[in-house]
């Protein structure tokens, strides 16, 4: 059986901000990171709700994953309840990364871009993956790593507590071992130092206060831009020779006795790589065959008289007339479809639409959604977002040029 053999808790305002809006929480076996965010300090109430909502324990009930994610969910409501009914509480939210052990697994929840991580024989592996602008960025393709820590919209989330009634929360569970050391951390360690320092300092540290300071330290080094808070905890078996007194971590493993098992179960799942949506079900065309009139009885009816043969001769003539102006008016629509504009779906993202900027009566569009990019509005400046969400008919190149220039930082 694995418990916590030592643990601490650090935080820093850090070099350029007046009040620290982060808040923690670690006692074991639940460990959490909060980062608020929000004007008149309604960030750091935002994370103090969180913790506060774990602070009472998890539920009795569900797997260790639905417990935590109950309380996400506790305090999603309770922050975005108080931003509605204060006025200078309007806006508040915060990230939240919570970690509970239960004997050999660790589980997460997770949402914004606080970080968890797991050091084992001296490698860093991250264990959750940022909802912000610049990952999702960086998940499709579109930007590289070494892009993405250099991007001006890097800071902005896309997901976190408070600012919706309901919100989704992200878990997994993985399999730890004796030696194992987890890393909570909010972005203010992540967005000033790289991985490689962390794994590095994690590996020379004696002890996890001193690894803790360190890693604070760097970071304010690094110019300090953000309030910076780092929870670590080591786990150990029971029985074991580790104890809190004399926890440490060092990056290279000790060697095993020959009779020690060394099978130990890996991670059980590669956080970086993309989880398998369900397919969606798209259900084929319904085809309604032509009427087969073969073997129907014959009408009845008298033939039509010489006046009802005047009058039906115009009324074809008018009936080819229409037929011919669809004909040239669906070879116009087929031309629109080479035709793209730029604008804002119902979320506020620049879309790339094709076909033409107009709605038909009865609810007709001549236009559909090509490519919904990963940019809200509302960061173009002002002056520029009356050219772009113009709806200017546009190649297609010249539009996926524009939104690929604001998706890399390139046009803002």
């Amino acid at each position: 059986m694995l418990v916590v053999a030592d643990m601490i808790a650090k935080t820093d305002t850090g070099r350029q901000r007046r009040d620290n809006e982060d808040s923690s929480y670690a006692r074991a076996p639940v460990f959490v990171v909060a980062d608020g965010m929000g004007g008149a300090q309604a960030g750091e109430v935002a994370s103090k709700i969180a913790i506060e909502a774990f602070s009472r324990g998890l539920p009795d009930s569900g797997s260790a994953e639905q417990r935590l994610a109950t309380r996400v969910r506790e305090a999603n409501s309770r922050i975005y309840e108080l931003s509605r009914a204060e006025h200078e509480r309007a806006g508040m939210g915060t990230t939240l990364t919570a970690a509970y052990l239960d004997d050999a697994h660790l589980s997460i929840a997770h949402v914004g871009d606080s970080r968890a991580y797991l050091f084992r024989d001296g490698a860093l592996t991250r264990l959750t993956r940022d909802h912000s602008l610049v990952d999702e960025l960086v998940r499709r393709g579109k930007l590289t790593e070494e892009q993405a820590a250099e991007h001006p919209q890097r800071s902005i989330i896309t997901r976190a507590l408070g600012p919706e009634p309901t919100v989704d929360v992200d878990t997994w569970t993985y399999a730890v071992r004796d030696g194992d050391v987890v890393l909570l951390c909010s972005d203010g360690l992540t967005s000033m130092i790289a991985e490689e320092q962390i794994a590095e300092t994690l590996a020379s540290a004696p002890t996890l206060g001193q690894a803790a300071q360190k890693l604070i330290d760097d970071a304010n080094e690094a110019g300090g831009r953000d309030n910076i808070t780092v929870v670590l905890f080591q786990v150990a078996e029971v029985g074991g020779e580790t104890t809190a007194a004399e926890a440490t971590i060092v990056g290279a493993p000790a060697p095993r006795p020959q009779d020690e098992r060394t099978d130990r179960a890996p991670l059980t799942q590669d956080p970086l790589a993309p989880r398998q949506a369900p397919a969606a079900v798209v259900e084929p065309p319904v085809r309604v065959p032509l009427a087969h009139t073969q073997g129907w009885p014959q009408s009845q009816t008298p033939a039509p008289t010489r006046r009802e043969r005047r009058i039906a001769k115009p009324i074809a003539a008018l009936l080819a007339v229409v037929i011919v102006l669809f004909l040239v008016g669906g070879g116009g629509f087929l031309a629109s479809r080479q035709l793209y504009f730029i604008g804002t779906n119902q979320q506020g993202i620049v879309t790339i639409y094709r076909g033409l900027p107009y709605n038909l009566p009865g609810g007709i569009r001549l236009y559909e959604t090509f490519y919904v990019s990963g940019v809200p509005a509302t960061l173009i400046p002002a002056d520029r977002r009356a050219t772009l969400l113009n709806n200017q008919l546009r190649s297609e190149g010249d539009a996926e040029s524009i939104v690929r220039d604001l998706e890399t930082g390139q046009l803002s």
